[in-house]
């Protein structure tokens, strides 16, 4: 009696840890076990929807020599811009300031390193005009002018 007392509890105590690894609202043991098969099934998904992006990201960088990531956060009054690459990649700096100048930002503050690889962290405000640019078109354009600075480079 005792040891089916004991599996039973063991049961329980797996059914509850399943339940709660799983976000399953479910009282009975068959509700419990269906969200934990859903849940399963959403997270293949997920692994293969990375697997894919890892994929592309892979294909991309193996036709581009130099990957740069690039990352815009809209912050209160602005934007922080961030553009790394393994690489040096000289004359980039000054691509990357050409095109925040020609969205109207102005640059507060920046940190740039460009010895072994390129790297560039930057505060950009809008201009005095009232208009905010988003953080989108800013990593659009960001993204340009590196693939413009990449293709002008191939060339020489």
């Amino acid at each position: 009696m005792v040891s089916r007392e004991h599996k039973r509890a063991a049961l329980h105590e797996k059914l509850q840890l399943l339940r709660s690894i799983t976000n399953s609202h479910a009282l009975n043991k068959t509700s419990i076990i269906i969200d934990a098969s859903k849940y399963i099934e959403e997270l293949k998904q997920k692994v293969e929807r990375l697997n894919q992006a890892i994929g592309t990201a892979q294909n991309s960088s193996d036709k581009d020599p130099r990957p740069v990531q690039v990352t815009v956060e809209t912050l209160e009054k602005g934007y922080l811009i961030n553009v790394i690459s393994e690489k040096n990649c000289p004359g980039l700096l000054v691509s990357i300031l050409e095109t925040f100048d020609e969205l109207g930002l102005n640059v507060q503050e920046a940190s740039a390193s460009c010895e072994e690889s390129f790297r560039l962290e930057a505060v950009g405000q809008n201009e005095e005009s009232t208009e905010s640019v988003d953080a989108q078109v800013v990593k659009q354009a960001v993204c340009q002018a590196i693939k413009n600075w990449s293709e002008s480079n191939e060339q020489d």
